[in-house]
């Protein structure tokens, strides 16, 4: 059973008296877009931030491990010459996912129920990613550090929430299922 939530924001700020202000998540969103414009990937640049009772724990974009030379560096993406699916053969990859880097940069008792935000934004034309949902090996990463739910952005004001949950009950590593 999927348990994701789709929500279509009628109105992507609140007013408060003559003050307008963009809602909590949207705004959390638009900082870990930021975050993807640090990205060096040649395909798709993601940003993540870490927030836990309202404070940004930490922050994660695309990029290669440290002391290694980016993609953008060598004007290359090794999985596009190879014109490798998006969701597979992530061992050609240089990259460090964004998930994966917000992670990495935190501590686990700061991670235990809170929330990871994720922007996807395509190399080529700067839209969102279509569908955009934590790797396979993210997904195990984000289990373990202890996070409650996924927030990932659909459009400029829409997003879905997904509570991890949903990973540990659809193990798609069970079925063999490749891609997202």
């Amino acid at each position: 059973m999927n348990k994701s939530i789709n929500i279509l924001l009628l109105c992507d700020i609140v007013i408060l008296g003559d003050v307008m202000r963009r809602d909590k998540i949207n705004y959390y969103l638009d900082i870990a877009e930021s975050v993807a414009e640090r990205g060096t990937c040649l395909r798709r640049n993601f940003g993540a931030i870490i927030v836990n009772h309202d404070e940004i724990v930490s922050t994660g974009y695309v990029g290669a491990p440290r002391g290694r030379k980016n993609c953008c560096d060598l004007k290359y993406c090794m999985r596009e010459k190879l014109k490798v699916p998006r969701g597979e053969r992530y061992e050609l990859c240089r990259s460090v996912h964004a998930e994966q880097n917000a992670i990495i940069s935190a501590e686990r008792r700061d991670m235990l129920g809170s929330t990871l935000y994720l922007v996807g934004i395509n190399y080529d034309d700067g839209s969102y990613v279509e569908n955009a949902r934590p790797c396979a090996m993210c997904k195990r990463m984000i289990i373990n550090a202890g996070i409650k739910q996924v927030v990932v952005r659909d459009t400029k004001d829409e997003y879905t929430i997904i509570d991890v949950s949903e990973f540990i009950e659809n193990d798609e590593t069970l079925e063999g299922v490749l891609g997202y």
